[in-house]
């Protein structure tokens, strides 16, 4: 059997031991530290320096954070694009909210602004009340159309929490994804663009945001000299052991994007002229995946095959393939 070829497979850049031995010899091993805040301060940089961002213990914790500072609560409605991996929706169903599902446009994939805007009427013309907040997703590292859907979300005043788990990198008319937001969730997952191990990251707009996001990162304890908590909290802040992973990832940052870019090039050109299999393209110059992950259709009337036996003749040659994300209202 030939050597495994993973779908996305976490790679070190060289520096990540460096950062992660300094914790170790200074006693740094918990959940604070100088990597986490230096790891902090390069994501906010690499972002926009006028941004604030808090390293989590995944990107999940960080969209159910957005959820709980924004005040979302039973009986509220959260509006998310039903092409999605199940983690942006999840958070939504722990502050026992219900999740509205909206398909998506056909250019990016992501959430349409025409079926966003229909499905909010739709839920005042119902329940008499607005959704409380608007979960967009960068799905494969593809910008969704920002513009429009943060036209509706001001129309309307919904908030808007960002899932750019897979679009660091990612740039939507010159404005990298995770930007657009209120809030805007990273996931550093094993099989990201870069890695912590597992973790995430908030990036919030403001400072007090941040700090109130920390606070319920770390339990929810009051400024108290003894153990009092007067709001819930939750264990969800990132290690100074994984944020030292995440600066050396941070280093080669760059190189990563530029390689999964040239891996999405040469699917293009190797397929280009092979009916009935198209790869998934940038919809126009306003947009720059970092390609994450190379999609493409297979339309089983012109190839003869299905996606289904593509994946199992690859899997038969030790390739790993997925399916794309089944969509939630399924």
């Amino acid at each position: 059997m030939s050597k495994p070829i993973y779908l996305s497979l976490a790679c070190m850049g060289g520096e990540e031991q460096k950062y992660i031995q300094e914790a170790f010899d200074t006693n740094w091993v918990v959940p604070l530290g100088p990597n986490v805040s230096a790891f902090e301060e390069s994501l906010s940089n690499y972002l926009n320096s006028n941004l604030y961002t808090v390293a989590l213990s995944s990107g999940t914790a960080a969209l159910h954070l957005a959820l709980v500072q924004l005040g979302i609560k039973n009986e509220d409605e959260v509006i998310c694009q039903s092409f999605t991996f199940a983690a942006s929706t999840n958070p939504i169903m722990y502050q026992h909210a219900t999740p509205v599902f909206v398909d998506s446009e056909e250019d990016t994939w992501n959430i349409s602004p025409t079926f966003l805007k229909q499905a909010i009427k739709d839920r005042i013309s119902k329940t008499g009340k607005t959704p409380k907040a608007i979960i967009p997703v960068h799905l494969y590292g593809m910008p969704a159309k920002m513009k429009e859907i943060i036209q509706i979300a001001a129309e309307y005043n919904i908030p808007i929490i960002e899932d750019a788990a897979e679009a660091l990198g990612s740039v939507y008319k010159e404005q990298k994804c995770g930007t657009f937001g209120t809030f805007a969730a990273l996931s550093f997952n094993g099989n990201k663009i870069i890695t912590t191990s597992g973790g995430g990251a908030l990036v919030c707009q403001t400072k007090e945001q941040a700090q109130k996001i920390i606070f319920y990162a770390t339990q929810a304890r009051d400024p108290a000299p003894y153990y009092q908590h007067s709001q819930i909290g939750y264990n969800y802040r990132m290690s100074n052991i994984c944020a030292g992973i995440g600066r050396g990832q941070m280093l080669v940052l760059d190189k990563f994007i530029a390689r999964r870019r040239a891996i999405h090039a040469y699917y293009t050109e190797y397929f280009k002229n092979i009916e009935g299999i198209t790869v998934k393209q940038n919809p126009s110059p306003d947009y720059n995946s970092n390609f994450w992950l190379t999609c493409i259709l297979i339309d089983p009337e012109k190839t003869g095959f299905t996606p289904e036996d593509a994946r199992i003749f690859l899997e038969s040659k030790n390739i790993e393939t997925r399916p794309l994300w089944k969509p939630m209202h399924l």
